[in-house]
């Protein structure tokens, strides 16, 4: 699957997965998704890398995964294999509630101006352009997570959009990585924080939907290291990171 990628689409999937992977910190509970192939990845990485002590907690149940291989799909049996206990994606919720939810990776069709996710549909609510996958446990996870990651593999105005014509989840977004860049919430409002090299400011404008702040002072996002990228390879051979470029 990864043969048919362009050069520069495998570089912004290794970019991505180590950019959301340096989001973790060591000790973290941590959870992702469905349909999150990067986030799953990067969980991984970070255990590897840098966040031994994190707590990955994922879509099956498992607790503490040690997984062969990544699964194609973040809902793989391999997301059980030597996990220390089960936890069932209602119990996550709960946990999440009582605050003891440090990181959640959660995606969107459309990401606003305000961190607001779009994940249920495009256009006329009677009769929509575009019918979305639906916001899963988003609206469970967004506003009670200590920090929220968002991650968006296309950055153009059509995904980042003043606001979102239907909003599925709001709240507490802390960061989104796209593959030009990280915004960082500040005071209730998306604002670039760095552009991934060779990113001009002038790019980043003309595929953001709304004012991204100063682009121009945003210093460059720290490219991956050698050892971020060998140890991304070690856990990841069969390239399932690149599945959402495919």
């Amino acid at each position: 699957m990864s043969a048919s990628l362009t050069l520069m689409q495998r570089e912004a999937a290794d970019r991505m997965a180590v950019f959301l992977a340096r989001q973790i910190r060591d000790g973290d509970t941590v959870f992702h998704g469905v349909a999150s192939a990067l986030p799953m990845t990067a969980i991984l990485l970070a255990r590897k890398a840098h966040a031994p002590g994190l707590v990955y907690l994922n879509i099956p149940g498992g607790v503490d995964a040690h997984p062969s291989s990544l699964p194609a799909a973040t809902t793989g049996v391999q997301l059980m294999e030597h996990a220390t206990a089960a936890f069932s994606l209602i119990e996550t919720f709960d946990l999440s509630a009582r605050g003891g939810l440090d990181l959640a990776f959660l995606g969107g069709a459309q990401i606003d101006s305000r961190g607001d996710i779009n994940l249920s549909f495009i256009g006329d609510p009677a009769r929509p352009k575009v019918r979305l996958p639906g916001g899963a446990g988003s609206a469970a996870i967004l506003p009670t997570a200590k920090r929220t990651v968002l991650w968006r593999v296309v950055h153009d105005p059509r995904s980042f959009p003043e606001r979102c014509g239907f909003v599925t989840a709001s709240g507490r977004v802390d960061r989104v990585v796209t593959p030009l860049c990280i915004f960082k919430r500040i005071d209730g409002w998306l604002r670039v924080e760095t552009r991934h090299a060779g990113v001009s400011s002038e790019a980043i404008r003309a595929a953001t939907g709304f004012d991204p702040g100063p682009c121009e002072d945003a210093p460059e996002t720290p490219e991956p290291a050698e050892e971020e990228l060998s140890a991304l390879e070690a856990i990841d051979p069969d390239g399932v990171r690149f599945r959402e470029f495919a």
